[in-house]
């Protein structure tokens, strides 16, 4: 895996440094912690009476399905860094049995990393490149009290202090640059960003839950006709591990098509319009980001913003 993107907001041409963050386009990753799910690990509590009660019966069947379809990384957090990716999926979670402070991620099941230790590696990976910028996506709080809500953005404070970007009009690179801020969090949770100036509201996320390569990108277009161009917008792009399939959501269908996706998406992708004045989804968000030119397909998409 080449660690060749991970300057590449430094690196942009300095005209770019002037263009507002939401015009620029940026690669992301789909829940990004699933590299680290847990073997012994509960299935998410949320999940249905059924799964949970036929993974209970037929554990040595069951879960490794489940397991297998749960992960779509297998990058590690550092590495995705390295890779380019600036948007980060964190789908937390407590579970029921867990200590009083441990949050984890879940998809499906509870992941091995513990947020606080997670977020502490991405603060000290942008101690090391200062002029990266990164957006964290705190989404699906699962189990998650007040008390717990109150906990995690204290961590997310003391972890990262004034990198910071409190909320409000979005900056360009330089300006961001300026100030030291190095962190967008967005937060799906109206009460505690109403009560904390360092939290965005959530970020929409399309996701398209589509088996079929055209299904999903007409899902996408037709998001992006509807969609407002002034704020920051995710495109959910899901494969298997050989990009060989687009996979539905696996608590609710396994179906896959045959033929092969990622040309087709490739495509997709290479056409997309960063910019002002467009309609466009400026965070595209991948399944095992690094395995492909995914990453460096979505960078490549600002040089568009060179041409007059």
């Amino acid at each position: 895996m080449s660690a060749t993107n991970a300057q590449w907001m430094s690196e942009l041409p300095p005209k770019l440094w002037d263009i507002p963050l939401h015009h620029l386009s940026i690669p992301g990753s789909h829940d990004t912690m699933t590299y680290c799910l847990n073997k012994k690990s509960p299935i998410s509590q949320n999940q249905s009476k059924l799964l949970q009660v036929l993974n209970k019966v037929f554990p040595c069947i069951i879960h490794p399905v489940i397991l297998k379809w749960s992960t779509t990384q297998a990058l590690n957090i550092t590495e995705q860094l390295d890779a380019g990716i600036r948007y980060f999926d964190l789908r937390i979670a407590h579970m029921i049995d867990g200590s009083e402070k441990n949050l984890h991620f879940v998809h499906l099941i509870y992941t091995t990393a513990l947020v606080e230790d997670t977020l502490t590696d991405i603060s000290e990976w942008l101690q090391n490149h200062p002029k990266e910028v990164v957006i964290l996506a705190c989404r699906n709080f699962e189990g998650m009290t007040d008390e717990l809500h109150q906990y995690l953005v204290t961590c997310i404070k003391n972890i990262f202090g004034k990198t910071l970007c409190p909320r409000g009009e979005l900056l360009t690179l330089k300006q961001l640059w300026r100030h030291g801020y190095r962190v967008i969090v967005s937060y799906e949770n109206e009460s505690a960003v109403h009560s904390h100036k360092e939290l965005w509201p959530g970020i929409p996320y399309w996701w398209g839950n589509k088996v079929k390569t055209d299904d999903l990108i007409c899902f996408l277009e037709s998001m992006k006709e509807s969609g407002r161009p002034d704020e920051l917008f995710v495109a959910g792009i899901n494969l298997t591990e050989n990009f060989q399939y687009i996979m539905a959501h696996p608590s609710g269908s396994l179906k896959k098509m045959t033929l092969p996706s990622l040309p087709y998406l490739d495509a997709w992708v290479q056409k997309q319009c960063p910019g002002p004045g467009t309609k466009c989804t400026n965070i595209i968000a991948g399944d095992f980001i690094g395995s492909d030119s995914f990453v460096s397909d979505v960078i490549a998409l600002n040089q568009k913003l060179l041409i007059e």
